[in-house]
């Protein structure tokens, strides 16, 4: 080989590591800049606030005053000398069980309903899923708060068959209830994953069921909700998530009355943050919030084992 082609040889194996160097980095880097926006966004609006609120949740933190490290401070006062955080979680907690479990159950039903095939079926399935398009505005909960009012909508219905009527959203007993039949009454969501749900259970398996006898109500607890199980967890984890954080219908259509009975925990954060200015304690009640949601989760994800079944090949539980 001559002086000439050992040249060539070289350069031409120089340009092939630098090719296979630059095709090992360029898929990664086309990758990142395609994320990036998201990636921006979930840095700057998401993981930093995050941080800094956990930094502030040790500081005395009040917008008056320089910013001061107190340690757990904060968080011994809410657990020792805050009534307010205990009737707060009460609430809360009362909310999410009343509000979550009574919203699946309404949506499956509804869905079962509307799985049937019937005339006009199109515009049912639209009109039971748009509130769920207007749920949570503020809109929606002044709409409420007239209704079921003195002088409402609610109360004037019920004095036709001649039961007399109150104010349901100033009655200790009653304003948490109207706040969770609203929350009943957005299932729109939940009800076309449902659906979706329910139109991918194989026939066969009715069919089968029915040569064995199986009546509908037996068809119903050992086919379809076992089949919808993972929807129900699913919808169950976010239901939980989204009721902890229930901060709008509470703050408009009863500001955490009367008597503190609809006194959920993100309007006592809020209240701290934005009226008394104690962003650091405010700040320790979210970590507090976010723990409490994550073990509940926690729970349910441990729990899932032994009531969510998935399809796999044996037709059996899929094994975790």
């Amino acid at each position: 080989m001559n002086r000439s082609t050992a040249v060539a040889v070289n350069t031409a194996r120089g340009k092939k590591k630098r090719r296979s160097f630059l095709s090992r980095w360029n898929a990664p880097i086309a990758g990142y800049l395609f994320i990036s926006p998201w990636l921006l966004g979930f840095i700057g609006l998401t993981a930093y606030p995050m941080l800094l609120s956990l930094y502030y949740s040790f500081t005395n933190y009040t917008l008056m005053e320089p910013i001061s490290w107190i340690g757990m401070r904060n968080y011994e006062r809410i657990f020792t000398t805050d009534p307010k955080f205990i009737q707060s979680v009460k609430v809360t907690f009362l909310y999410v069980l009343a509000s979550v479990p009574l919203k699946l159950i309404a949506a499956l039903l509804v869905a079962l309903v509307l799985n049937k095939a019937m005339k006009g079926i199109s515009f049912y399935r639209t009109a039971i899923y748009f509130p769920s398009l207007i749920g949570g505005s503020i809109a929606v909960s002044l709409l409420w708060r007239n209704i079921f009012g003195v002088d409402g909508i609610f109360n004037k219905i019920i004095a036709i068959f001649g039961i007399a009527g109150k104010g349901w959203i100033t009655n200790p007993s009653t304003a948490l209830g109207t706040l969770v039949l609203l929350t009943i009454w957005q299932f729109g969501s939940s009800m076309v994953i449902f659906l979706a749900g329910l139109k991918q259970i194989p026939s066969d398996l009715y069919e089968a069921s029915s040569v064995d006898g199986a009546n509908r109500f037996v068809q119903f607890f050992k086919i379809t909700l076992p089949m919808l199980s993972p929807i129900i967890y699913f919808k169950l984890i976010m239901g939980i998530v989204s009721a902890f954080q229930m901060f709008t219908s509470a703050f408009v259509i009863t500001n955490g009355g009367p008597m503190n009975s609809t006194y959920v925990y993100a309007l006592y954060l809020y209240e701290r943050a934005f009226s008394r200015y104690q962003l650091g304690y405010s700040s320790a009640l979210a970590w507090i919030m976010l723990i409490m949601i994550v073990v509940v989760a926690a729970l349910i994800s441990v729990t899932s084992k032994y009531w969510v079944f998935y399809e796999t090949d044996n037709g059996g539980k899929r094994d975790k």
